[in-house]
């Protein structure tokens, strides 16, 4: 059998927990639409950070679990999160301009991405199985998003994210081994918090949400801490290159709320797509449970 890979059990609850993240990204996509026609990208993070910060200040003051904060690894506490602040202002900005689906398909590239990075900084070795699982994923989001000449900017923006997303799972990889996932969140809420005032603030005019905005604002904030919850206990469990391409199921799911809630079209291609990184995703997590 092999010894580096993770128990059964492991890797379906790491399942269960994308479950959970899938579920959580989708929510502040809906929501992030909602709000950007009176808020900047900059503006949704701030608030979205101060929601986030009051959060983890109350859940470990009530667990008492101050003493899970730890602060030997600052460095790169804030190279996750200044590579999640520039990739998750991109992914708001290019909600906005694209198709949900597309975006999502474009921000599928960020396990190709991981896979590739977790060799080097995490020293994984996902094998040429997984890796030619994860190339037949990127080839169903090309099916979707189908970049050509006339490619607008938006999509450059997604992809743009989806790197620094793949930084960020890493990141968040690494700092499991030592760190548990409140110490993770609360210094993500910190940290994101400051970039986010610095940068709202840097023209001089922060915009409150209105009475109609600050639900969203709320479903936003809460979601971003129940998904970054859920993703860091998946790579607590389980590989990057084995738990970030389940997050693949996320595409056909944006891909009807799209068609259902703003009229995106909903073509044959995005659906033959859909269904080859979904196929992707759960022949990796098979793979993971094969005796060797």
């Amino acid at each position: 059998m092999d010894r580096t890979a993770p128990p059964r059990s492991d890797t379906w609850r790491a399942a269960a927990w994308m479950l959970g993240a899938i579920a959580s990204f989708t929510a502040m996509a809906v929501a992030g639409r909602a709000v950007s026609h009176e808020l900047d990208t900059f503006e949704i993070m701030l608030w979205r950070s101060v929601i986030g910060v009051a959060v983890m200040l109350s859940v470990a003051t009530a667990l008492r679990r101050w003493n899970e904060v730890s602060r030997e690894r600052l460095p790169l506490h804030l190279a996750r999160n200044a590579a999640h602040f520039a990739g998750q202002n991109l992914w708001f900005h290019a909600i906005t301009v694209l198709p949900l689906a597309t975006v999502f398909a474009l921000e599928f590239t960020s396990p190709l991405w991981v896979l590739l990075l977790s060799i080097p900084l995490l020293g994984e070795r996902p094998g040429w199985t997984r890796a030619g699982i994860a190339l037949l994923g990127f080839a169903g989001v090309l099916l979707v998003a189908r970049p050509g000449a006339d490619m607008p900017p938006g999509v450059i923006w997604a992809a743009l994210a989806a790197v620094g997303f793949a930084l960020t799972n890493v990141a968040t990889k690494r700092l499991t081994r030592d760190e548990s996932t409140l110490s993770i969140l609360v210094w993500l809420t910190a940290m994101q918090l400051v970039l986010g005032l610095a940068f709202a603030g840097w023209d001089g005019d922060i915009a409150a949400p209105s009475a109609a905005a600050a639900p969203w604002i709320g479903l936003i904030g809460l979601a971003g801490l129940c998904a970054h919850w859920s993703l860091t206990n998946a790579l607590a469990l389980a590989p990057a290159s084995t738990v970030m391409p389940i997050d693949f199921a996320r595409l056909p799911l944006i891909a009807g709320i799209g068609a259902w809630a703003y009229g995106e079209s909903l073509d044959p291609l995005t659906l033959l797509g859909g269904g080859i990184v979904f196929a992707a995703a759960y022949a990796n997590l098979r793979l993971a449970d094969r005796p060797a």
